[in-house]
């Protein structure tokens, strides 16, 4: 570690102020602050307290709360592939080789693209480069399908960046999820690479590695299977055929988006974020409590008309992006609620919607990633109106309290 800081320290004047390279100030610091801890510190007479956790820091525990979901994603990527071969065996060092062959272009150029436009707009502004893109680039490709093609996710990645974040000042400024608006971008502007029964299992071969699926397979996730359903018996069933179960949708064994099908991981990284502070445990509890209600009303007054509302109440949580929207983007502590109460409403209402829209519109049958973009927009406003009604009841208090006197 000293000798890498001996390197930044060698290499500073050249790229500070009268520098060769000063033009490439906010790239050099962006690198120094990102290995090492800032060296910048309070002035002095300051009252503030100076210390290591700084928000690129943040992101890391952010990263690695994501890291569970990471990597079984790799897994059920291959575990999908060869089920959709026919394979008996599944050896896990193969299946996990192919996962992480087949997400890395995507994880490549989701953080090439992204860091790229925020180098060049924090060289444009003479700022420094923001930390925010270290969630946002694995978020990316984790909430996309796994055959969502490179220059289709460099697309969405520069579109969100550029419109959903650097137009209004960057890092902390964003009024809607960044990572949410790439896929829906995807989503309307190229439904077919984001819906349907054709994308959510790698069918080629990942760098070469592993062996094509036959042309022509076709597999929909549980959800694209309930919003298709015609009549009769509901029953879910995976690549092979098989009856899927609840335990199937809590483990993640499952066709979906790379790293939103295991709720048993993005429970562990719900615990990693809440212990360390990162995310509102309410408003993850708000999004669980809301789904769960009105999944469970869909549920009471099911109609044929809607075969969504035939999935029990539970099960809503289970599949989809339901889980991983409520720990993961929902939390995002600059698009969401501030005061506590707020917080709770907030999470409620993602929650209901979520249920609201994939229930009973059978033309898009995931609503969690359209549900958190709603509320996005209306999480100040829920704070604002907390506010001012906590202001009310102090005012009233108040007012009972001179009366009496």
């Amino acid at each position: 570690m000293k000798a890498l800081k001996n390197l930044f320290d060698k290499a500073r004047p050249t790229f500070t102020s009268g520098g060769r390279l000063s033009a490439l100030e906010s790239v050099f610091d962006g690198f120094e602050t990102f290995l090492l801890t800032p060296r910048t510190t309070s002035g002095p007479g300051s009252v503030h307290v100076h210390d290591a956790n700084d928000a690129k820091r943040t992101m890391i525990i952010v990263v690695l709360a994501l890291m569970p979901c990471f990597f079984f994603g790799m897994y059920n990527t291959g575990y999908q592939h060869w089920l959709a071969l026919g394979a008996t065996e599944f050896p896990f060092g193969e299946l996990m080789l192919y996962g992480f062959l087949a997400i890395l272009p995507r994880v490549v150029v989701s953080y090439f693209v992204g860091l790229g436009i925020e180098f060049a707009f924090a060289q444009w502004r003479h700022e420094e480069i923001q930390e925010g893109f270290l969630v946002t680039g694995i978020l990316i490709p984790m909430i996309c399908p796994i055959e969502t093609p490179l220059w289709m996710m460099a697309v969405a990645t520069a579109f969100a960046v550029v419109f959903a974040k650097e137009v209004f000042g960057g890092t902390g400024y964003n009024i809607v999820n960044v990572a949410l608006i790439a896929r829906a971008f995807l989503f309307f502007a190229y439904p077919a690479k984001m819906s349907g029964d054709k994308v959510f299992v790698a069918t080629d071969t990942a760098l070469g590695y592993g062996t094509p699926v036959a042309d022509g397979f076709t597999c929909a996730t549980p959800l694209g299977q309930i919003a298709t359903h015609s009549g009769g018996d509901l029953a879910l069933t995976g690549v092979d055929g098989h009856v899927l179960t609840a335990w199937d949708a809590f483990l993640g064994l499952i066709p979906g988006s790379f790293g939103e099908t295991s709720v048993l991981c993005i429970l562990i990284g719900a615990a990693i974020l809440i212990f360390t502070g990162m995310a509102s445990w309410r408003i993850m509890v708000g999004v669980f409590a809301g789904g769960l209600a009105m999944g469970w009303i869909a549920n009471v007054f099911a109609t044929p008309t809607y075969p969504g509302s035939m999935l029990p109440a539970v099960d809503q949580l289970l599949y989809g992006g339901f889980a991983f929207a409520a720990v993961f983007m929902a939390t995002d502590p600059v698009t969401a609620c501030r005061t506590n109460t707020g917080k709770w409403i907030y999470g409620v209402l993602i929650g209901v919607l979520a249920v609201v829209i994939r229930v009973y519109n059978n033309g898009y049958p995931e609503g969690a990633m359209m549900a958190v973009l709603l509320m996005n927009v209306f999480s100040s406003l829920i704070d604002w109106c907390v506010v001012q009604a906590n202001i009310r009841r102090r005012m009233r208090r108040l007012i009972v309290k001179s009366s009496e006197s």
